[in-house]
């Protein structure tokens, strides 16, 4: 559940509502889509399951090597979200990004 802003009248409600869903379905939409690169595929990996380790132990699986040609760590993954990278869309790095705020916030 949302957490409601404040608002002056019920058509600025319905307006702030409005933003939200729109914003939502963008975010759906960005999800739905396939990764056009390892390192998008290695951000979503992360959103899915909002575990640096788990995320490394997946890119591990894979063979893929970081930039320095060793194996993938945790740093390498939070890194990447924290730099991005030029193949990764800013639309999926802003998810992955409040995922790691979630994670933050909530003490996970």
């Amino acid at each position: 559940m949302t957490i409601m802003k404040p608002y002056a009248n019920i058509s600025e409600l319905i307006e702030t509502l409005e933003l939200e869903i729109a914003s939502l379905s963008d975010t759906i939409k960005i999800l739905n889509k396939e990764p056009q690169s390892v390192n998008e595929q290695i951000i979503f990996k992360y959103i899915d399951t909002r575990s640096t380790g788990k995320t490394k132990d997946y890119v591990r699986g894979l063979d893929i090597k970081s930039e320095r040609g060793t194996l993938f760590s945790s740093g390498d993954v939070s890194k990447l979200i924290k730099d991005g990278a030029d193949d990764i869309s800013s639309e999926l790095l802003g998810i992955a990004k409040k995922v790691v705020n979630i994670r933050k916030n909530s003490g996970n």
